[in-house]
Formats: structure tokens, C-alpha cells, sequence
């Protein structure tokens, strides 16, 4: 590919509550110079959650980014230390109600590449066994099942737009053949 792009400077801007937004100054293969925005990111969990009659559970809750609801599976932010099967069961039982020992990675993803180091580790839980909700302070959310037919229509209809809910609704069809 050619020459080596290095990163020779790294200005910390802002530490938010989930994220630090740096300035990195880069060095290009032709000897110059560019600022790059990266934003660091302590990495998430999700989970597709699979009740025994096939349906998934669903979150419904307010994403201030769009300004409105999204429909999306459950997910969160690793705690320090936390393993994100740990983190997937943690977030399951939180927003759902539901808890299970029966996880399985589903797969990984980086959500964006271009400027974020965000990886999310989607996990399958099956075998969902009734508890009761756990939300955050700030959290205020709905739950609902639906049919992986409802989903999809749902994504192609644009009403579902989150990427790691699309990536992981999608792989968990085309893994289990639903």
C-alpha cells in the first residue's frame, strides 16, 4: 500500500460521560500533515433476545442524538473491568425484565470506523426467564415482542434504522435459518 500513515500528536477535547473526542495529528505518506477527529469509545454489549415462542424482544426508547424513539435491541456500555457477555446478560435483565443463562456470541462489530473505535459484542439469549426491569436513572423505555417478519419489515421500511439492531437481526436469520 505504501508508505506508513503515523499519528504523531493526540489532543484530548472533551471527556463526556461515554465517550473522549480527540484531535490526532497524522502524518500522510507524502510527509504531511492532517488533523483527524477519533473518538474513543470504552466499547458495548447487546443482545438479541429469543422468548420460546420465537418472537424478540424489542426496546423502544428516546435517542437524544435523533431526537426521538428508536426501536432497537437491548445494548449498553461495558462497566470497567466488565466482560461483554457479562454486560449482555446485565443490559438483558435492566431494560427487558428478562434474564437468561443461555447466552451465545452472535458476532462484533465496529459501528463507526471512519472516526470511532466502538466495538459492540452481540450476544443470542435464549431460555429468557421472567425477573423485573432494572432501568437507570435516565432510562425510560418500552418493551415489546415481535416476530422476525414484523422486524424485517420494519428495516426495510426504514422504522428501524440502528445499525448494531439491523446487524444483529440479520445475522441471527441468517445463522439460525429463521
Amino acid at each position: 500500500m505504501g508508505e506508513e500513515i503515523k499519528r504523531v500528536a493526540r489532543t484530548l477535547i472533551h471527556k463526556g460521560t461515554i465517550i473522549e473526542y480527540y484531535v490526532d495529528t497524522m502524518r500522510l505518506p507524502d510527509g504531511k500533515e492532517a488533523q483527524w477527529d477519533f473518538i474513543r469509545h470504552n466499547g458495548a454489549a447487546a443482545v438479541v433476545p429469543v422468548m420460546e415462542d420465537g418472537r424478540i424482544l424489542m426496546v423502544t426508547q428516546y435517542r437524544n442524538a435523533l431526537e426521538r424513539y428508536t426501536l432497537e435491541i437491548p445494548a449498553g456500555g461495558l462497566n470497567p473491568g466488565e466482560a461483554t457477555d457479562g454486560a449482555a446478560a446485565r443490559e438483558l435483565e435492566e431494560e427487558t425484565g428478562y434474564a437468561s443463562q443461555d447466552l451465545e456470541l452472535l458476532l462484533s462489530l465496529r459501528t463507526t470506523v471512519a472516526f470511532c473505535n466502538e466495538k459492540i459484542d452481540i450476544y443470542v439469549a435464549r431460555n429468557l426467564k421472567k425477573t423485573h426491569q432494572h432501568l437507570d436513572e435516565d432510562e425510560f423505555l418500552c418493551v415489546e415482542a415481535y416476530t422476525m417478519e414484523q422486524l424485517e419489515q420494519m428495516i426495510l421500511s426504514q422504522k428501524i434504522e440502528d445499525s448494531k439492531t439491523i446487524a444483529a437481526l440479520m445475522a441471527y436469520k441468517v445463522k439460525y435459518g429463521i
